[in-house]
């Protein structure tokens, strides 16, 4: 493995920058007895529903790594968790991926009913918009250039096609080039977007913002990649959602298409992607190695 042992402390980074973001969240979104109050706990049933943070983390991380402050990359990295939370909500409805479980609690839709959370989703997304439109504007990186930033990441042509070509691709043998698609889309086009912001609210250079962008991108794949590997070998209490529900309703994953052992040597080539990419930081992106560590060196 390319990335060498840091005596960083990511369990203290990750609860306390879960914690800092756990606050601006909470000043962010409307009280939850705000009329009409159940749509507002709907939305903080699933923001506040015990998340990693690991997004927001990165967007954090980034900053700190193109020497920023946290301060201007919390509402960044608020908003990317905003988008991160709705996509969720909206995956596991019965017309998508129908889940009942979602980090070890039941979802949205089946506390509130799959109307109010089409709407706590659809509010969640909003909401993302109305916080970036609140981020400071910096000399590289003006304010409405950020809100592209997310738009572009959350519209059709990245999250949305990843999960249109993820649903129309069920019970279909696809490529492997096909799958790529998806997941690009789905999962790397959001965690890449994270750590660009965080750059983007730290002023950072042409130079750091493309490292920047190789390591969200590889970070991305490689999770989902390692998270396709997870849901053949682990149990459903291991993973906090249903194991093995992706071979169930015949989705395309990397497993069903190339083989396990395939998939883990895939996975393992965009980890060491991923950790080079941090090589143009010269040690300054420790946070972030050891994020991509957590992220990536899971129980494969």
């Amino acid at each position: 493995m390319s990335a060498q042992k840091t005596p960083f402390d990511l369990q203290h980074f990750l609860s306390t920058r879960t914690e800092t973001v756990n606050r601006a969240l909470e000043q962010f979104l409307p009280p939850e007895k705000t009329r009409p109050a159940t749509i507002h706990k709907a939305m903080r049933y699933s923001i506040f529903a015990g998340g990693k943070r690991m997004r927001p983390a990165l967007c954090l991380a980034a900053a700190q790594a193109c020497g920023g402050s946290e301060k201007d990359a919390l509402p960044l990295a608020c908003a990317v968790e905003c988008i991160h939370t709705y996509s969720l909500v909206h995956d596991d409805l019965p017309a998508m991926d129908n889940d009942d479980f979602r980090r070890g609690k039941p979802t949205n839709h089946k506390v509130f009913g799959e109307g109010i959370a089409v709407l706590a989703g659809d509010a969640l997304l909003t909401h993302a918009f109305e916080i970036i439109a609140q981020s400071k504007s910096g000399p590289r990186y003006p304010r409405e250039k950020m809100v592209l930033e997310l738009a572009k990441a959350s519209g059709s042509l990245q999250l949305i096609a990843g999960q249109v070509a993820d649903l129309e691709a069920e019970g279909k043998k696809i490529s492997e080039a096909e799958l790529k698609f998806i997941h690009e889309r789905k999962t790397s086009a959001l965690l890449c977007c994270s750590v660009r912001l965080g750059g983007m609210s730290a002023n950072c250079t042409p130079a750091q913002l493309a490292a920047l962008t190789d390591f969200g991108y590889h970070v991305g794949l490689a999770f989902q990649v390692i998270d396709d590997i997870l849901d053949v070998t682990q149990t459903s209490e291991q993973l906090g959602k249903t194991a093995g529900k992706d071979a169930a309703v015949q989705k395309a994953t990397y497993p069903a298409i190339v083989g396990l052992e395939k998939s883990r040597q895939i996975a393992a080539k965009l980890t060491d992607k991923a950790f080079a990419a941090l090589k143009a930081f010269k040690g300054r992106a420790a946070a972030l190695e050891a994020l991509a560590q957590y992220l990536l060196q899971r129980d494969k």
